[in-house]
């Protein structure tokens, strides 16, 4: 006899951890390897003159959670300190200025860890950037003084660490990255529009065979079953009739405008549901899918890219070859085995992708075994190779500021020629003169106008003829290196968007100097 058990407890739901609960809107953004990645990341911040913008930087950083921060800053806290420091109170006076507003930040977020220096009066920095201290990021606010700044250069080159130098000073700032070397990205988050890749005009033997028999004996298909082919399958159908008749596929503009109404007279006007929304989908997507399969010109110079002996043992460029490899054979990258949303009964829609995906599966694999040859491939993990071989025509490679440098002379050449037709373009006119003025008071945040003037001219000759140079030197002299807490606190808002990135290697960062304009609400990217 068979025992029945009617006192049966059913097994618990696992619902959202706490942590889950707590970063749940950042999560959905860079999932849980950007969080893992920012819990691990331990940021550094040389802070000085003002030190608000650093601080707040800080703050956009501790409250989505790294995992440490330190703040190196030899000032004490004054009354100046409090007019323009958030993370300062009057208990705060007298007090190392590293220290209070280390203890304030981390009240927003206990699980984050934080550190100060100097501890003891006479620490030189040199202890604080030894070979057994690893950061992931260095910032440093300007102005700093031109020894710091030397050493802290020196050992992100040594370390190959990011650095971000910030600066604000009254109405104006900005912030700019510094990468070691090449700096690649998989994960770039594209627009979901753009990922299609349906391979229409190079289809597999599955696919090809799977949209035949859909259509074999389209002209008899009852309303509800012509209504429900999925567009894909008329696309491939109507591809196919087109090449027939006319030799080839359609490529040019024309021929995919005389395609789309050849697509279109194939649909039932007496169909009993109101229309066929599924030819209307496929007439639509002609433009976007129905293309020769092509590279980026990111991918490319991913693909030309000749990464030197220390990054050629990375995981990414071992991949990147395999993926090269793979395209040099097939003359097309990994298909990333994704499929839209469109009309379709349900069970053919299943099928679709089951084919879409069972062909990225096979071309995941055969980059795999490419990797696996590799001498260090078998350190890979199968995952990163999916990853890559689904965003492989999004990759970008991003190059630091060493490679192929261009003077600012140039860069002042070209903005101030813009300039000259803005009134025609009707284009904004550059900030560059606002980065110039700032950087000029990099180490001398009292320079008079006339000092930041003689500092540009030994770049840019006739600066002191510019009138908008002349009329932000005065600006910047005027503010005299002192910070309005709501610039710095928006530039902070800026800077820590693009740390994050550099930090999960998610999304794009800028390239590589953002300058903010107060005055006019205004940011301008320049590759300084």
């Amino acid at each position: 006899m068979t025992e029945v058990v009617t006192d049966q407890t059913p097994p618990l739901l696992n619902g959202p951890t706490d942590k889950e609960k707590k970063y749940d809107r950042q999560l959905r953004l860079w999932a849980a390897n950007g969080q893992q990645a920012l819990e691990d990341a331990h940021i550094l911040l040389l802070n000085s003159g003002s030190g608000t913008v650093g601080v707040e930087t800080l703050k956009n950083l501790v409250l989505p959670g790294i995992g440490k921060f330190t703040i190196a800053d030899s000032s004490v806290v004054t009354e100046a300190d409090l007019g323009v420091n958030f993370f300062l109170d009057e208990e705060s006076l007298g007090q190392s200025r590293a220290e209070c507003c280390v203890r304030l930040l981390q009240e927003l977020n206990p699980d984050v860890k934080g550190d100060w220096f100097p501890k003891q009066k006479g620490e030189e920095l040199e202890n604080l950037l030894s070979v057994d201290q690893k950061y992931t990021l260095i910032m440093y606010s300007l102005p700093i003084d031109p020894r710091s700044l030397a050493l802290v250069q020196e050992y992100s080159r040594q370390q190959k660490i990011p650095l971000v130098a910030l600066h604000s000073a009254g109405f104006y700032s900005y912030f700019r990255i510094i990468l070691p070397g090449s700096f690649p990205i998989v994960d770039t988050h594209p627009d979901s529009t753009a990922t299609t890749d349906l391979r229409l005009l190079n289809p597999w033997p599955e696919l090809s065979d799977f949209a035949a028999k859909l259509t074999d004996n389209i002209e008899n298909l009852s309303a509800l079953e012509h209504g429900h082919i999925p567009y894909v399958v008329l696309l491939l159908y109507y591809l196919k009739r087109w090449k027939e008749s006319h030799g080839n596929y359609p490529t040019t503009y024309q021929d995919k405008k005389a395609f789309r109404e050849f697509v279109s007279a194939g649909a039932r006007t007496d169909n009993p549901e109101g229309g066929e929304e599924n030819f209307d989908e496929a007439v639509a997507a002609v433009l976007k899918t129905v293309t020769v399969p092509s590279i980026p010109s990111s991918v490319k110079a991913v693909f030309d890219h000749k990464p030197d002996d220390a990054e050629s043992s990375s995981s990414f460029w071992i991949i990147a070859d395999a993926v090269k490899r793979f395209y040099e054979k097939h003359n097309e990258l990994p298909l990333p085995g994704s499929v839209p949303d469109m009309k379709a009964q349900s069970s053919v829609y299943v099928q679709l992708q089951n084919i879409y995906k069972a062909k990225a599966r096979q071309d995941v694999a055969e980059v795999l075994e490419t990797v696996r040859s590799h001498p260090h491939g078998n350190e890979i993990d199968i995952g990163e190779v999916e990853t890559f071989c689904k965003n492989a025509a999004f990759i970008k490679l991003i190059h630091g500021a060493d490679a192929s440098p261009v003077s600012i002379q140039t860069i002042a050449e070209n903005e101030f020629q813009s300039d000259e037709n803005a009134p025609l373009t009707m284009m904004p006119l550059s900030l560059l003169p606002i980065y110039l003025a700032l950087n000029a008071t990099s180490h001398v945040p009292s320079a008079s106008a006339s000092d930041i003037l003689a500092i540009i001219s030994k770049d840019i000759p006739d600066a002191a003829s510019n009138p908008r140079i002349v009329k932000v030197a005065e600006e910047v002299a005027r503010a005299n290196g002192g910070e309005l807490h709501n610039i710095s606190a928006l530039t902070g808002g800026m800077a820590s968007q693009e740390v994050i990135k550099i930090i999960t290697k998610q999304y794009i960062p800028i390239d590589n100097t953002c300058i903010f304009d107060g005055i006019t609400s205004r940011t301008q990217v320049l590759r300084i």
